[in-house]
């Protein structure tokens, strides 16, 4: 879609989801007063058009395909990539859905009682993955890192918990919960398709939660599947050295 002056603001979040926070940052309500188009609602918040504009041809801009291999970084570039990217993701996503969450479910619960579970199972989950990635930042990654620093330098190291095993078992452990947890919603959700009745904030809630759901896969496929076995593997070099 080519986003214009003209652009109806509600057809403008129907066709992708991700204007959504675009239009609420500048405080322009996208759902119940969607069918105005964005010089309109410029006008009346005395909004920036072009700046409004650019922020959305930038959310909307398709993603490069990386093609990347993570299976060939080193173990301490990988945890800095999931730290960085993938817990900062989660923490500002659980920022934007929960009030979005929280007005479908005011909103629309009566009629959709199993919204209230969703919100249920998602703050749950935000809960949980606060604490999970705080434990895998205070604890196993660095731990990770001074591995690496020691692998390089020629020097030994000895985990203060035994082995890495243990830290990486508990992880390996919450992730099992946390997918458990989606595979509810997405059923409850039927895999997130919004009822005839959804309204725009409903359709958006939903596409974010599934976003959210996508990324954290990847996230934990990294760390389950190329972080996990690779710190377990640099250990065991240690021990036989």
């Amino acid at each position: 879609m080519n986003i214009t002056k003209d652009t109806i603001i509600g057809e403008l979040v129907a066709w992708d989801y991700r204007t959504a926070s675009v239009f609420k940052n500048s405080k322009i309500d996208f759902c119940c007063n969607g069918n105005r188009t964005i010089e309109d609602a410029c006008t009346q918040k005395q909004t920036d058009i072009g700046a409004l504009i650019a922020a959305l041809e930038a959310v909307t801009a398709p993603a490069k395909e990386s093609g990347v291999d993570y299976s060939s970084w080193s173990l301490d570039l990988l945890a800095d990539h999931i730290e960085k990217k993938h817990h900062r993701y989660v923490e500002s996503k659980i920022r934007e859905i929960t009030p979005f969450l929280e007005k479908v479910v005011r909103v629309h619960g009566n009629r959709h009682p199993e919204l209230l579970e969703v919100a249920q199972l998602f703050k749950a989950s935000a809960a949980e993955l606060a604490a999970h990635m705080k434990k895998e930042e205070m604890i196993l990654f660095p731990f990770i890192r001074k591995m690496v620093a020691a692998k390089n330098n020629g020097a030994a190291i000895q985990a203060p918990f035994g082995t890495v095993q243990n830290p990486i078992r508990m992880m390996t452990h919450e992730h099992d919960g946390e997918g458990e947890r989606f595979r509810k919603i997405a059923a409850l959700t039927d895999n997130y398709t919004p009822p005839a009745d959804a309204c725009n904030t409903y359709k958006v809630t939903f596409s974010l939660i599934k976003e959210f759901e996508e990324d954290l896969h990847l996230h934990i496929h990294l760390e389950n599947n190329i972080l996990f076995p690779g710190s377990i593997a640099m250990e065991e070099t240690f021990a036989t050295a």
